[in-house]
């Protein structure tokens, strides 16, 4: 005869938790996988686990309101005529109209003009409005070739090569039929309504030598004015760091499991890549090993939230970083104003991830028209410069802190880890030793 101790509540398995069964019992109920934005929500090690070292005795503060501390970067400038000058090193990443609505791309142009600094328009291709809201507007080159032309290559600041996204690397993107409007799908050659899959690779070629020669077609396209940027996901940084720089591109973008941009499967979400902390000490060194770090530029995506996040990926190696997710938040993106409607969806607003279904009651990750008009591209823009400007003031503060008049003179000198996991991966010492796993000391 069984017998339950009154005692002791019922335990529920670490293994089969309540996510993991509601998940067994959806997927034994449709036969179909799920499909989410927001990135990863398993918690991997991350900035929050590294702390910086302020200046006292051993190192000189400077101070706030009478010493500058530059935050200015430049983009590009290996082999393009025309490399791209920035005032802060927070760039916005590419997010495509259709993804976003029209008005949330103006916003994002309109925010980063503001700050001085760039945007990005995803796949699927330019709209005038972006361009025309766009001080510096980075062109992607994807393997879709939505919406891709020679036109808008030569209208763009830069190109930006993608061959890889932290959310999936070696996958392809997803856009339902219900966001293929008229407009979206005659951008996209595509038929109205029906959806659509991303290829995973680039059609025409195979390998960092078939790279080099599309890089040197793109270059001639534009003649030679347009920095080439090419972007992988989180998950072999070392060897595609050191590939992109010998296939020719002037900068390399590096995004990590966090990236939350785009939406695909959430077994690949939680279960490919690797974090972003994992990726900027490898990616570094290969530039390191080749004589071209600060020569050709390396920007850090994946869940860059603060401008102590920024000071630390700069610290770590990186030239600049890039938002996505926390662009979108800045803009009005999960916004507490429209719990309700979040609710009739099924969600929270600080949950919502169904950014594929095109219901986005803030009117950003939509093609609905009603939907759309809710976001005031004007009002979003001077918030996400209002972001920016914080994040910016925030990762000089730091710097000043530490005695460095540029955050590019951060280093990874001024880190220590709190865990040993992240210690690891970021190579700086655990907190109170000089220890970094796996290169001794005490």
């Amino acid at each position: 005869m069984s017998y339950h101790n009154p005692y002791t509540p019922p335990r529920k398995s670490a293994t089969f938790d309540d996510h993991t069964l509601a998940e067994i019992r959806r997927a034994a109920a449709t036969g179909i996988y799920d499909i989410r934005g927001a990135g990863t929500k398993r918690k991997v090690p991350h900035f929050d686990d590294l702390l910086f070292l302020g200046a006292s005795i051993s190192r000189y503060p400077l101070e706030g309101y009478r010493e500058k501390c530059d935050t200015s970067v430049v983009l590009g400038s290996r082999f393009a005529k025309k490399p791209i000058k920035l005032k802060t090193p927070i760039t916005i990443a590419g997010m495509s109209f259709g993804a976003l609505s029209g008005n949330a791309k103006e916003a994002l142009g309109r925010g980063a003009t503001i700050a001085g600094t760039s945007t990005t328009t995803g796949d699927g291709g330019m709209t005038d409005e972006e361009r025309g809201h766009s001080q510096t507007l980075v062109y992607q080159y994807l393997p879709s070739r939505y919406g891709m032309n020679p036109r808008d290559l030569r209208r763009a600041d830069a190109i930006e090569v993608v061959v890889g996204q932290g959310a999936k690397p070696g996958g392809g993107g997803m856009l339902l039929g219900q966001k293929i409007s008229d407009r979206v799908a005659n951008m996209r050659n595509l038929p109205k309504g029906i959806d659509q899959r991303s290829a995973c690779r680039h059609p025409d070629w195979t390998g960092p030598d078939d790279l080099e020669i599309k890089i040197m077609e793109l270059r001639e396209i534009t003649d030679w004015e347009k920095p080439i940027y090419v972007k992988v996901g989180g998950a072999r940084p070392y060897y595609d760091t050191a590939l992109a720089v010998k296939a020719g591109a002037d900068v390399v973008v590096l995004d990590g499991m966090q990236g939350g941009t785009a939406a695909t499967q959430d077994v690949f979400i939680e279960n490919v890549g690797m974090p972003t902390l994992a990726c900027i000490r490898p990616a570094v060194q290969a530039l390191q090993d080749l004589g071209m770090h600060r020569k050709v530029q390396l920007i850090i995506s994946g869940g860059i939230r603060s401008g102590a996040d920024v000071a630390k990926a700069l610290a770590l190696g990186a030239d600049a970083v890039a938002i996505g997710t926390a662009a979108l938040v800045a803009i009005g993106d999960n916004d507490p104003r429209w719990e309700e409607e979040y609710q009739k969806l099924g969600t929270t607003a600080g949950a919502y991830d169904d950014w594929h279904e095109g219901k986005d009651p803030a009117g950003i990750t939509t093609q609905d028209p009603e939907l759309a008009k809710r976001l005031d591209p004007v009002a979003a823009g001077r918030r996400l410069a209002n972001y920016l400007k914080v994040m910016t003031l925030e990762a000089q503060t730091i710097a000043r802190a530490c005695g460095k008049n540029h955050l590019h003179n951060l280093e990874p000198e001024d880190l220590v880890a709190l865990t040993i996991e992240a210690s690891a991966m970021a190579q700086v010492p655990l907190a109170g030793t000089n220890w970094i796993p796996g290169k001794g000391g005490f």
